[in-house]
């Protein structure tokens, strides 16, 4: 079983800077494919960016790519988002999600593909 624990949300004017990260029990990160998804109320589950297992390719969504990066440390068994020149539209909540399989490119930014998620963080970009 796989835990996923998300931390580092928060309260940030625009245009700062935030980093997520998400810490992993139960298996490394680099056997698994992991993602950001963020969710606001009253909209489906959005996806952020996401790494394949193994190599770690990454990806993201074009809405949050140039400002946003994924990454991951296999000695801490943690993944990170790195969100920079946040804006008021990146307000959400986040969260970390992974699965065991190996989801095709285009299954990657698919929330059904996941089969762990882990509670959420809050991020809050407002002046």
């Amino acid at each position: 079983q796989v835990q996923l624990v998300e931390s580092g949300g928060g309260l940030v004017q625009p245009g700062g800077s935030l980093r997520l990260s998400c810490a992993a029990s139960g298996r490394t990160v680099n056997t698994l494919a992991m993602a950001w998804f963020r969710q606001v109320p009253g909209k489906e589950r959005e996806f952020v960016a996401g790494l394949k297992k193994g190599m770690g390719t990454t990806y993201a969504t074009g809405t949050v790519r140039g400002r946003f990066t994924v990454s991951r440390d296999n000695g801490k068994n943690t993944v990170y988002l790195q969100m920079n020149s946040l804006k008021p539209e990146d307000t959400a909540l986040y969260y970390c999600a992974a699965t065991g399989g190996s989801p095709i490119v285009s299954s990657l930014s698919i929330a059904s593909t996941y089969d762990y998620w882990g509670q959420g963080t809050q991020v809050t970009v407002s002046s």
